[in-house]
This record gives C-alpha cells, sequence and structure tokens, in this order.
C-alpha cells in the first residue's frame, strides 16, 4: 500500500492511517465511508498547505490571524467595525480601511489577520511594509521597471501597507503614493495602517490624498490602549479629511503644492 500512495503522491496520507484504520474497525465504517474519511483528511491537509504558501507569496506572517489575537488585551477599538471589516464585503465594492493606533497597539495584526482571511478566500493578496515599497519603487527607476512594478501593486486584488508614514515622505515617494491611490481608485481594495493621525498632512512634500465628497465609503478604526478613547469615522467630515485615506469616491485632489 504504502508504494502505491508514493506513486498516486498521497504519502502525506500514511501519517493519519492507522488511526484511521482503528477508527473504521471500531466505528465499523463500510469501505466508502473509510475512503471518504481518509479523502476528506488529505484535502484538507493540501487545503491548509496551499493556504500557508500562498501566505508566505503575500508576505503574511503566519503567527498574525484572526485565531491568535489576544482578545483579552488592553487595547480598545470599534468591534462593530471589525467585524465589519472581517466579512471583507469592502473588496467587494473596492473600497478600503485604515487602522490607526499607537506602536505596539497591534495594528499590524489586525491588518495582517484580514489578510489571511483573504488569503484562504483565494483573493491575490500583497502586504508590505511602506519603507520597503517605496524603496523597491525608486529602486525600479534604476533599470526601468517602474511601470511593471506600479502595475504590480496596481492589480492586486488587496494591497495591505503597513507603517505607513512613520517619516515624512519625499517628493518622489508622495509622487509615488499619488500614483498608486489613483491606479487603485475604484478598481482594488486597499489597507493601510499607521501610528500617525489624520491630520498629519505636514508628513508629504506635497500632499495628494484629500477628498471632499460626501459619498466616501471606508472604514477608519483606532487601536488605542485600554483607559483611553476611541473613536471611528465612516465617511464624516473629520473621516474625508483623512491624507492616510486610500479608497474613496472621488479622485485624489491637490490639497497642497502642485498637483500630478
Amino acid at each position: 500500500m504504502k508504494k502505491v500512495m508514493r506513486q498516486l503522491k498521497l504519502s502525506p496520507m500514511l501519517d493519519t492511517l492507522p488511526e484511521r484504520l482503528a477508527l473504521a474497525r471500531q466505528q465499523h465504517l463500510s469501505h466508502a465511508a473509510f475512503l471518504e474519511l481518509v479523502l476528506a483528511d488529505e484535502a484538507t491537509r493540501r487545503d491548509a498547505s496551499s493556504a500557508a504558501r500562498r501566505a508566505r507569496a503575500a508576505g503574511l506572517d503566519p503567527a498574525m490571524r484572526i485565531d491568535t489575537w489576544d482578545d483579552h488585551a488592553k487595547v480598545r477599538y470599534d468591534r462593530t467595525v471589525w467585524t465589519d471589516l472581517t466579512s471583507l464585503r469592502f473588496l467587494d465594492a473596492a473600497h478600503g480601511a485604515v487602522i490607526l493606533g499607537a506602536v505596539g497597539v497591534g495594528k499590524t495584526h489586525l491588518a495582517t489577520a484580514l489578510g489571511h482571511i483573504a488569503v484562504r478566500r483565494r483573493i491575490p493578496t500583497l502586504m508590505l511594509r511602506a519603507d520597503a515599497m517605496f524603496k523597491r519603487l525608486r529602486a525600479s527607476r534604476l533599470d526601468n521597471s517602474t511601470e511593471a512594478e506600479m502595475r504590480r501593486l496596481a492589480q492586486v486584488r488587496l494591497l495591505i501597507i503597513d507603517d505607513f508614514a512613520l517619516q515624512p515622505l519625499d517628493a518622489t515617494a508622495t509622487a509615488d503614493f499619488y500614483e498608486l491611490v489613483v491606479a487603485r481608485h475604484q478598481r482594488n481594495a486597499t489597507i493601510v495602517t499607521s501610528n500617525r493621525g489624520p491630520d498629519k498632512a505636514h508628513l508629504f512634500a506635497r500632499t495628494c490624498a484629500e477628498v471632499a465628497s460626501k459619498r466616501d465609503t471606508f472604514a477608519l478604526i483606532r487601536v488605542q490602549r485600554d483607559g483611553r478613547a476611541v473613536g471611528h469615522r465612516r465617511g464624516d467630515r473629520r473621516g474625508r479629511s483623512s491624507l492616510l485615506r486610500v479608497s474613496s469616491r472621488t479622485l485624489p485632489r491637490r490639497v497642497s503644492g502642485r498637483s500630478y
């Protein structure tokens, strides 16, 4: 049997076969029921293995999943907004999400968990630290591959940009971010995490993402340590001035400096 299973590339089934044979004897399973049981084990194993490979390719930390989130951690956030985000309905509408909070409150974990949910649903996903993304775009200018790199970032169904605006963006990074926002606008969903508030306009050499439309649709979730006020905005006046929001109903327009 081992030789045959290896020829059929079913060797992993050998790991659970003794237990399944014992179970079949105890429960007097029919041959068909036993075969269904071992094949279901193999299908589950392959699904898990495939999801793990896709998660690695997407740049997701395997330990930062929704089931590993410490629900008793002393941080506060709007659970209604979070529940809505985990449904991934915002992907269908090509809307975005911004996760804000101080260092160490779990922004990256929450964003990565959403990425894992998307990967399990076989949704093309890519997660990058903002500094690494801008570095890759800058390096692409050396071999004239900027257009291809920007197209790759623009076309992925879910793009997660982690630790956005830790440092002020120079003119090149600002221009790249503007181009990426425009390319993904109303086409694909984006998640951004940052420890900067949405009022930090001075972070940009030339700011590029204020939106004034009342039809704006996005989710802004703040994660803060217990004991501090927590708020979220969904398309209100305060939320619409966010420079970190990357999905909107209107194209980004200039805030200061010249537009692109």
